[in-house]
């Protein structure tokens, strides 16, 4: 092929590439590309924040947990204590009668008889009687049984519960330890996204959160994410947040290459280098607050836009990266799932 040919397709290639480049600037910078790959700040922050997150969502899955089960234990004893008064009440009127006129013996009852048919009458309601009151006293020490097994079983699930909320307690104190590296305190969150109209994620029996894999295919991007990630992309997309989103991430570190993540685009027109303002910017306050709104229902373990970062253990504070919109999140939502 002649050299002339060659260069001349070098130059229209060379033409094609900054002629896109312009194009890029004047539609107004938006870019196909991801936050950063070290977004949630160094690998050990990022660690704790997931550690201390996960610590934190596990614990009160099992508080729930067991004040469900204190609830029905206390319904099981107020049904047993109202049995037991029945009970008490029937075994008092044999000690009654008995203490009235005296507890006559067998002998005596059957002695006190005229003819052979009284006599088997009087064997019939002695067997009747002493069923009666064995059956009785027997109900009474079985119900009083049931009661003390229920009283033990509530006192077991208050000392649960204690030492649960001993557990949120270290979380959190260890997830505002991990944040003091990009914390300056607490912040006061954001409005908007006030519907917890999310369609809750499969949990476990016990309310706990199932371990899931990467596993299912992200319809943003040609790689995988969780079930549990899916749910939240599209319940997200399905309460009105349809801006450009990208969840799995190959490289760096974090949750996206473990499909447990995905980057909500503030601006209409996708990612773009520069801080997100004026509609773009009520959009990601309204997007950040619904994801807490529906973190329980959603499996969220932390949320990050706008130089805030909201844990399930601290709730919203200040945040900063390198300074980047991207790193910043002021570009976009950072959803990070259980």
């Amino acid at each position: 092929m002649p050299r002339t040919r060659l260069s001349q397709r070098r130059v229209r290639r060379t033409l094609l590439a900054v002629l896109a480049a312009v194009t890029l600037v004047l539609v107004g910078g938006a870019v196909p590309a991801y936050a950063e790959p070290d977004e949630g700040g160094t690998k050990k922050l990022r660690d704790a924040l997931e550690l201390t997150a996960k610590g934190h969502i596990e614990a009160k899955a099992k508080l729930d947990n067991s004040k469900r089960r204190q609830t029905a234990l206390t319904g099981e004893l107020k049904s047993v204590e109202g049995r037991l008064v029945g009970l008490a009440a029937q075994v008092g009127e044999v000690a009654a009668q008995s203490y009235r006129v005296g507890r006559l013996t067998p002998a005596t009852m059957l002695l006190n008889t005229s003819t052979p048919q009284a006599f088997l009458e009087r064997v019939s309601d002695l067997d009747l009687m002493a069923q009666r009151d064995s059956k009785r006293l027997r109900d009474l020490v079985n119900a009083q049984q049931e009661a003390q097994q229920a009283k033990l079983a509530i006192d077991a699930e208050v000392r649960e519960q204690q030492k649960q909320l001993a557990v949120m307690a270290k979380k959190k104190k260890e997830a505002e330890a991990a944040l003091a590296e990009v914390s300056s305190g607490g912040s006061n969150g954001f409005s908007g996204g006030s519907s917890a109209s999310a369609k809750p994620a499969p949990r476990n029996s016990d309310g706990s959160w199932p371990s899931e894999s990467c596993s299912v295919n992200d319809p943003t991007t040609s790689g995988c994410i969780t079930p549990r990630t899916l749910n939240a992309l599209k319940q997200t997309q399905a309460a009105g947040y349809k801006r450009h989103v990208s969840c799995h991430r190959s490289g760096g570190g974090g949750e996206h290459p473990k499909g447990r993540a995905c980057d909500f685009a503030a601006a209409t027109n996708g990612f773009e280098d520069r801080s997100a303002t004026g509609g773009d910017k009520a959009y990601g306050d309204s997007l950040a607050a619904w994801h807490v709104r529906n973190a329980d229902r959603l499996g969220v373990l932390y949320v990050i836009w706008y130089r805030q970062i909201w844990h399930p253990g601290t709730g919203w504070r200040a945040y900063s990266g390198s300074g980047s919109p991207a790193a910043d999140h002021t570009n976009h939502v950072h959803l990070s799932m259980y």
